[in-house]
């Protein structure tokens, strides 16, 4: 019996070896010396089916096309005969000797692998060209062509980058992807959406062709030079027809996998010249209108007016800072908010950008508003341009003068506030309030008494209301405070909203810091030095470290908004904002 045992096992060993040894897997390749520009085919077959299929990375080789899956499975004579492949169609990426690594297979719960084949590419080769070939048909009708607006612009002159595909018959595009998108390193970039590709009819190099525009971008180069554009590569599907006919005649398509790229492109950059150049250009390109916008010219020393600094045209309106508002002492002026209204088309940047400055006047009197230039240069007349606004009066009244000598107050009447007495439209009552004929006399009654006494109390609290706009009329400094207040809290609020932009965050960061202090430390616009700012803090008595935290976020305000920076720095910062203000508020 044992015996036995022993021979059966024996047998069955020698019947999985067999099986095993019959099992065969391995890599194929259409040649082993190819030139740069060649393609090569690479084909896994095994004789027997199998799962889990696993390709080798292809290191040094780009994949063009597959993989493509073929079964052959026929008898002969009694004899089965299996084969199952999988092919690829690779192009190299770079010269020497490469290899094609092993791929995997299982089969029957047994792993196989290819051996590693050796592969020698040299440098780009002369192709024969036959007209009828695939290859020969794709690369004579299918071109992705970049077309540049200009190639030599000046710096922060807008250029436009429309990236085209054309092809023409016989090919036919059946799907289309973004292989590589170009990067635009050292521009500002904005791309244009494109809702739905369309295939419209066009030409190229004076031949008939379909086109679809792939992608349009609009960039200002911000480097002089030159500058290189990234390529667009894109792999295609492509139908065309082979030599096989239908049984009605018609030529049988076939698909093709190619990759095309529209190569890299070089932008000279013009530096803006200095012949010229105004000394108040700050780096606006383009053709701009500029104005300088007051909404009041007459008001109370306790009310605030704006002053709004407006550009409006074409050109960089997002990459350039308006000039400054200069305006008297003797006018508290809170930092300006910065508005856009700007829209990027094919032709560049449009709209509108301004900065909008609020001002509370402290004494009464006529306050000139000087002029306000601005400067920008034109690339198409290659000349510079300098805009003012035109000077304005704001008459300023009911406040203390400015010596201080008198301290005359005008009398502010109070409203008065006329209701509506108009009962044309009083609904008819149904049920009428009838009196009797014999009516109390008026002399003695509660409403002859109500009358009596009315116009002292009345006299009372017109005395009231007027000793109230009196004290709210002199209270310039309340009214500054109270502006102040507001814009703080505005500021913080916006610097929240603003934690993924940067600039935006730090810049109402900044403006909120400053304005807390014109509120909370009755700290005013003129003083703003940190030594001044440490000065105040420390007689409110308080700590060095506590000072030197608020001046070093500040500080911080300033470099971070032109350094790099994480959102996880910004909560930080924003965090340790409200963390100085609590600790300030307590000790005040």
């Amino acid at each position: 019996m044992k015996n036995v045992f022993i021979f059966v096992l024996i047998m069955l060993m020698t019947v999985g070896q067999s099986m095993a040894q019959g099992v065969s897997f391995e890599a194929k390749v259409s040649k082993r010396n190819l030139g740069l520009n060649e393609r090569l085919r690479v084909d896994f077959i095994m004789n027997e089916n199998g799962d889990d299929f696993t390709p080798p990375r292809f290191s040094g080789f780009r994949v063009v096309g597959g993989p493509n899956q073929s079964i052959s499975n026929s008898w002969v004579n009694g004899k089965r005969s299996f084969s199952k492949t999988y092919t690829y169609f690779l192009t190299p990426t770079q010269k020497g000797a490469l290899t094609i690594a092993q791929a995997t297979i299982d089969i029957d719960g047994e792993t196989y692998k290819t051996t590693p084949v050796k592969i020698t590419v040299t440098e780009a080769v002369e192709v024969p060209r036959d007209p009828n070939s695939p290859e020969y048909l794709i690369d004579d009708n299918l071109h992705l062509v970049a077309e540049i607006s200009n190639a030599r612009p000046y710096l922060n002159e807008a250029i436009t980058v429309i990236y085209k595909l054309y092809f023409r018959n016989p090919l036919r595009i059946s799907d289309a992807r973004a292989v590589e998108n170009p990067q635009f390193a050292d521009f500002w970039s904005h791309n244009i959406d494109i809702p739905q590709l369309k295939v419209e009819n066009s030409t190229y190099k004076g031949e008939p062709y379909s086109v679809v525009v792939w992608r349009k971008s609009v960039l200002y180069p911000q480097k002089k030079g030159k500058l290189t554009l990234e390529p667009l590569s894109l792999s295609l599907v492509i139908d065309l027809p082979s030599n096989r006919r239908d049984f009605f005649g018609n030529r049988i398509l076939q698909q093709s996998s190619r990759t095309v790229t529209a190569g890299k492109r070089t932008i000279n950059v013009k530096p803006l010249p200095e012949k010229g150049k105004p000394a108040n250009f700050f780096g606006a390109v383009g053709k701009f209108n500029f104005d300088a916008l007051i909404n009041k010219n007459s008001l109370k020393a306790t009310e605030s007016f704006e002053i709004k600094l407006k550009v409006t045209g074409n050109g960089n309106l997002k990459l350039f800072n308006l000039p400054e508002l200069v305006l008297p002492n003797t006018l508290e002026v809170f930092e300006p908010e910065h508005a856009e209204n700007v829209k990027t088309t094919l032709s560049g940047m449009q709209g509108n950008i301004e900065d909008k400055y609020t001002v509370v006047p402290r004494f009464q009197g006529k306050y000139p508003i000087a002029p306000v230039s601005f400067s920008y240069f034109d690339p198409k007349k290659e000349e510079y341009f300098t805009l003012r606004s035109s000077e304005n009066i704001v008459d300023v009244y009911g406040g203390p003068l400015a010596n201080n000598s008198n301290d005359n107050t005008t009398t502010i009447a109070a409203k008065q506030i006329l209701a509506n007495k108009d009962e044309s439209f009083r609904f008819i009552k149904l049920k009428p309030n009838l009196e009797p004929i014999f009516k109390k006399e008026f002399w003695n009654s509660k409403l002859f008494y109500a009358l009596l006494t009315s116009p002292i109390f009345l006299l009372i609290v017109f005395i009231f209301l007027l000793q109230r706009n009196q004290r709210i009329a002199g209270d310039v400094e309340g009214s500054r405070l109270r502006e102040a207040n507001r814009l703080s809290k505005k500021y913080l609020g916006e610097a929240k909203k603003n934690l993924k932009n940067k600039t935006l965050f730090y810049d109402a960061l900044e403006r909120a810091l400053y304005n807390y202090l014109k509120a909370r430390l009755k700290i005013k616009a003129d003083e703003f030095s940190k030594d001044k700012i440490a000065e105040i803090l420390a007689i409110k008595k308080l700590e060095a470290e506590e000072i030197q935290s608020f001046i070093a976020l500040l500080e911080n305000c300033e470099v971070a908004r032109y350094s790099l920076a994480t959102d996880n720095k910004m909560q930080q910062d924003f965090d340790q904002v409200l963390s100085v203000i609590s600790n300030i508020d307590k000790k005040l």
